[in-house]
């Protein structure tokens, strides 16, 4: 059944838009990134998905606990922050291809 020319126009629209989503959340999903801290005696491995791989501490800095809490929370922040803009590039550049207005998604 043929659906009339404005809904079957919409109809198509969502099914690139459901196709472009999930090649974001593909790309999204390869993201690695790494921050350091410290002059790098503290560095965090993320996901694109936020998820934490690997956290690596220099044992110079072993027996301050206080500076290592800071560290670590710095260089977790700043990865998160690097995923952010990474997959803000990634929307971003599909989203602009679509000819979206800024801000619908």
């Amino acid at each position: 059944m043929k659906m009339p020319g404005n809904m079957g126009n919409m109809q198509a629209m969502m099914q690139q838009a459901q196709k472009m989503q999930a090649k974001m959340q593909q790309e999204v999903a390869q993201i690695r990134v790494e921050a350091t801290a410290g002059g790098g005696m503290v560095s965090i491995k993320m996901d694109g998905h936020k998820n934490v791989l690997g956290v690596k501490i220099d044992p110079e800095v072993a027996g301050d606990v206080e500076m290592i809490q800071d560290m670590v929370l710095a260089a977790a922040t700043e990865a998160t922050k690097m995923v952010d803009e990474k997959s803000k590039a990634i929307m971003g550049g599909m989203l602009g291809g679509m000819g979206l207005p800024p801000g619908m998604f």
